[in-house]
């Protein structure tokens, strides 16, 4: 069978790609900051992930480029209040 894609998983990947980029942007210093390009890759990950599950994966990249955080905290910020981390 055929694989979908480049990778097999090439929606996954560009989901966590997006998320983990608007992320990475909104750390940034205000001044440094594209709000038109985090505005399209709001748009982009919306598109692309299913209803519901965008902070989870905003979530999980600010974990991913926050190793030493608290993970409780970074859910909680994203609206996961009971969440197993």
């Amino acid at each position: 069978m055929p694989k979908k894609g480049i990778t097999g998983h090439d929606e996954w990947v560009v989901t966590e790609a997006l998320a983990t980029a608007l992320v990475a942007l909104e750390q940034l210093e205000p001044t440094q900051q594209s709000r038109q390009q985090m505005d399209d890759i709001r748009k982009l990950l919306a598109a692309n992930c299913q209803p519901g599950t965008i902070n989870l994966h905003l979530a999980q990249a600010k974990c991913r480029l926050n190793p030493h955080a608290d993970r409780a905290v970074i859910y909680r910020e994203y609206g996961f209040e009971d969440w197993e981390v």
